[in-house]
């Protein structure tokens, strides 16, 4: 390397990647910045060089300078292969630029730390690294050793895990041909060691997380949900909490969504489609991310799920892997999933792919309904998906295309029964058949509504029971009918003025 050469590298002044210090007398501080240039993105540290004048100064070169930087370089730790090169400074009477390159770090090396201490370069400044970064850091590393999922559970046994989850969950991936149909007759402890979620012979935090009866001891295994009144969180309509597995809390949150969306259909070729306002696969596919992806150190975190009249968020303890932005997470990316463990059953049983394709599937599928891509937004330790309802122009201007019934029923508006143009073609099947005969239960209305949708195609069409509870749920909840009496013995009543 030449004088010349590095004239070149410093430009005009110290940037992120150089440093410059004018002797090795500050052959400690050096050092914290070459570790910190070895934790972010690589950088030059040069001495003999005036910081503020950029003067090249140089300094003798003796022996001992040698041994002093040889020394100072074993403190760096995991250890580096660095060269020194000692420049000639014209008319320095022999005096030398002393100059070491070192490398960026990589993903999945641990972070380098001088004398037990991570540094980071933020800038042209010299940091210590956060603590959470230097955390997360080794989990990425070694996996294996450090992340919360491949840890023993403490206090749990086999026993404890719900076997019919796991089965279910085999089956899932057999049929979708990522796990041996052989499996189907395994053992429940030899099915979790196909799956990696024993160690010692003991479930791991993975296995509880993802097939756990009981939750009680593990307070973040949690799903806050809520539906709010307007666009902020000054009025709620409805509050839930759940506790328990991944595929109970992945069924309740995808219940709520249906309980509170609004549902519209179309007939298409000889079937009607029916779509919830935001696509229930896209939906389904954050919580399962929002599931998978969070950080469980922290057991008073958890995953929310809030609805809102023109958006819905669902939120996440964590962060994004290193290199990955607001905006870049939206292009096509790699997968870095922050619970190995975790993430590789659920791409073992199909609820999850590798390829870091879930952000393009999901805005593919809020496309195909005119809708806005999803976006996200990082908070302090959070990141939160974003889906935007749809929106429609008025003379009075934006209004929600999809929820202004429901909107003119929370304001106390009144006339739904005179204005049946408001209610889904089901609902207003629904509302027949129970002036018809008021004693119906849901499963015969189920049936009838099946006989209905079925006598205008030529091929028997199904409306499940699950889907009448919902209506009758959104009915009621719109104030167009009630229910008095019992559960078995009750009767409905349809309201009007």
């Amino acid at each position: 390397m030449t004088v010349e050469e590095i004239k070149r590298i410093i430009s005009d002044d110290e940037t992120k990647h150089l440093e410059l210090k004018k002797t090795t007398g500050e052959l400690k501080d050096g050092m914290h910045s070459a570790c910190a240039f070895l934790n972010t993105e690589g950088g030059w540290l040069v001495f003999g060089i005036a910081p503020t004048s950029l003067k090249f100064v140089g300094q003798d070169v003796t022996e001992s300078t040698r041994r002093e930087l040889a020394q100072a370089l074993v403190g760096i730790e995991p250890v580096v292969d660095v060269t020194v090169e000692y420049i000639d400074v014209p008319e320095g009477k022999g005096k030398h630029l002393i100059a070491m390159h070192f490398n960026g770090w990589v993903r999945g090396m641990v972070p380098y730390t001088y004398h037990g201490r991570p540094y980071i370069r933020v800038e042209s400044t010299t940091k210590i690294m956060p603590r959470e970064m230097f955390e997360e850091r080794l989990r990425e590393s070694k996996p294996g050793k450090f992340a919360w999922d491949a840890q023993i559970a403490e206090g749990v046994a086999i026993d404890d895990l719900d076997e019919e989850r796991i089965r279910n969950a085999v089956r899932l991936g057999i049929a979708g041909g990522r796990v041996n149909a052989s499996a189907e007759g395994d053992t429940v402890e030899s099915l979790l060691r196909k799956f990696n979620l024993l160690k010692g012979g003991c479930p791991t935090n993975a296995s509880v997380m993802l097939f756990a009866k009981n939750t009680d001891d593990f307070p973040q295994m949690l799903l806050r949900m809520a539906y709010f009144d307007g666009i902020d969180k000054n009025v709620f309509i409805d509050n839930k909490q759940q506790t328990g597995n991944f595929f109970d809390l992945l069924d309740a949150g995808m219940a709520f969504c249906f309980r509170h969306l609004s549902l519209s259909g179309k007939i298409v070729g000889l079937r009607r489609e029916e779509h919830l306002e935001i696509p229930a696969e896209a939906l389904r596919e954050a919580l399962i991310n929002a599931l998978c992806h969070r950080q469980y150190d922290d057991p008073r975190a958890s995953v929310s799920l809030a609805i809102y009249d023109d958006r819905i968020e669902i939120m996440n303890p964590g962060r994004f892997p290193m290199g990955l932005t607001e905006e870049s997470i939206m292009e096509p990316h790699d997968s870095y999933p922050t619970n190995l463990k975790i993430a590789q059953v659920l791409y073992q049983t199909t609820y999850s792919e590798k390829w870091g394709s879930g952000v393009k599937r999901m805005t593919d599928l809020c496309r195909e309904q005119n809708l806005p891509a999803p976006c996200y937004h990082l908070g302090d330790g959070t990141v939160c998906i974003v889906f935007k309802k749809a929106q429609i122009e008025t003379e009075d201007g934006v209004k929600d295309e999809q929820n202004e019934g429901q909107k003119g029923h929370k304001e106390g508006e009144k006339g739904l029964i005179g204005g049946q143009k408001e209610l889904t073609e089901r609902q207003r099947i629904i509302l027949e058949m129970v002036a018809c005969d008021p004693s119906l239960s849901a499963k015969a209305m189920s049936e009838k509504m099946s006989e209905k949708m079925s006598e205008k195609m030529s091929e028997k069409d199904t409306v499940d029971v699950r889907t009448i509870e919902r209506d009758l749920a959104q009915l009621k909840k719109m104030g167009v009918l009630t229910r008095e009496g019992g559960r078995k013995q009750g009767l409905w009543v349809i309201l009007s003025e």
